[in-house]
């Protein structure tokens, strides 16, 4: 009998106040407000790493959200995603107070050039001493370009064509200017880098003209855990290239299995095998000793959520004002230039404003689960089985409660099934993640530009 698939797991958080589930922070008991101190993330860095997780999953976001009612003034007032501070600059601190707990953190390629981001990766990988992924993302906000002052913001499409070659100049950099021996730290012979083992990288494409050398050494993982999330056609495509862990929204176990088979099949075409994806649904959880008292903690929780918060949200993830519309009125969905697959999902089911409200109460566009420990673990086995996702991305609806309640009352029940992990694994996020090593598979789109490729190819 095949061994049941062990639940891998994120805490999904963000370097703000109102990430996901809007109106939270309104809670006593919710530190969210603390999330510009080192205190708050380190607390949260040593009590994940308490649980076993494998990660935590910073999102950000480069804007506002300013479609709602055509400006700020709900964003602003319930601190939906702003302020938000970068959540780069957190990695170091988390690190330095834990030893297997991944990061997993959300750059936007149009923020900066890949020469510089290169650097920035790679200082990571080797302060974290293997243990930093990034998650690529193109953006979606208008108000972000607006803000930078570089136009408008690209078409959908061609958002992932210039991702797909701002990674080929990444790769080029983190594989293959250095080789494994450039550095030999020969004190006596006054060498610390052999140049002979050092080459400029050469790339001039649509978008970039870049001639120079990768600024850092080869660190344990070279290129960082590459995470993704969308999963509109296009960005199927670029997840099946490109990508080692997808993130997925999906409302049902239906909509999750359909998105998991299209990821995995587009691996398969890019020549990649379907394991070598991971991926992860996010899910919101109110766990509790008891069934009733699961309950009372999520009827509380409600008491404070702001539904409307969490509407001016998704109206900036679908590009459509939602505040213009009464409650029952048809919404006029169509395809945009904001995340196609939360628009695509939301007329599929023909959500009124009414529906809306409901739904994003409590776990935004994510499932929501209540119970104890027993009735969630069977619920999270039954996605993992029914649907082949690998794991879950754990949303914060009260900080640090939902993370404490979910490691003391969840994850044991999942222990004792044999479903989740009792200890780390050693080695590099990667190599915990997939057990094949540190660095990328030669079989990966990177694997054009390993040194190995170079040496095979000159024999």
């Amino acid at each position: 009998m095949a061994a049941k698939k062990q639940i891998l797991l994120n805490a999904f958080n963000m370097n703000c106040v109102g990430h996901i589930n809007q109106g939270a922070w309104t809670h006593p008991r919710d530190r969210s407000s603390d999330y510009n101190t080192l205190a708050y993330w380190t607390d949260q860095a040593k009590l994940l790493e308490r649980g076993l997780f494998d990660g935590i999953f910073i999102a950000d976001i480069i804007g506002v959200y300013d479609v709602y009612g055509g400006g700020i003034d709900l964003t602003a007032r319930e601190a939906v995603q702003l302020p938000v501070n970068d959540p780069i600059l957190l990695v170091s601190a988390m690190a330095a107070v834990t030893t297997n707990l991944g990061f997993g953190i959300t750059v936007n390629v149009h923020n900066e050039a890949p020469y510089t981001l290169a650097r920035r990766f790679s200082t990571l990988d080797h302060l974290t001493r293997g243990r930093i992924g990034w998650n690529i993302v193109a953006g979606y906000l208008e108000s972000a370009h607006r803000g930078k002052g570089d136009g408008h913001l690209p078409e959908h499409d061609r958002r992932h064509d210039y991702a797909s070659e701002y990674l080929e100049v990444l790769y080029k950099l983190w594989e293959g200017s250095w080789d494994d021996d450039a550095v030999r730290r020969n004190r006596a012979a006054r060498v610390f880098t052999d140049p002979g083992k050092v080459r400029p990288v050469s790339h001039h494409g649509e978008f970039f003209d870049v001639e120079g050398y990768h600024l850092a050494e080869p660190s344990i993982q070279r290129t960082p855990v590459l995470y993704q999330a969308g999963t509109s056609l296009r960005g199927r495509t670029f997840a099946g290239q490109h990508a080692e862990c997808v993130f997925i929204s999906a409302r049902d176990k239906p909509t999750a299995r359909n998105a998991v088979r299209a990821i995995r099949a587009e691996a398969e075409r890019a020549g990649r095998r379907p394991g070598d994806i991971k991926i992860f649904v996010g899910i919101a959880v109110v766990p509790g000793r008891t069934t009733a008292e699961a309950e009372a903690k999520r009827d509380e929780y409600l008491r404070y959520a702001s539904p409307e918060a969490g509407l001016a949200h998704f109206s900036a993830s679908t590009g459509i004002d939602f505040a213009q519309y009464s409650l029952d009125d048809a919404i006029p969905y169509a395809p945009g230039n904001a995340i196609q697959s939360a628009t695509a999902a939301a007329a599929q089911r023909g959500l009124t404003k009414r529906d809306l409200l409901k739904e994003l109460a409590l776990g935004g566009r994510h499932a929501a689960i209540t119970g104890d420990g027993p009735a969630i673990a069977d619920e999270l086995q039954g996605w993992i089985d029914e649907t082949d996702v690998d794991g879950f991305n754990l949303s914060r609806i009260v900080v640090p409660e939902s993370y404490e309640d979910f490691i003391d009352i969840v994850i044991p029940e999942l222990q004792n099934r044999g479903r989740y992990k009792t200890a780390y694994s050693d080695g590099s996020l990667r190599h915990k993640l997939f057990g094949e090593g540190d660095r990328l598979p030669v079989r990966h789109a990177a694997g054009a530009f390993q040194p190995r490729a170079r040496q095979s190819a000159a024999e």
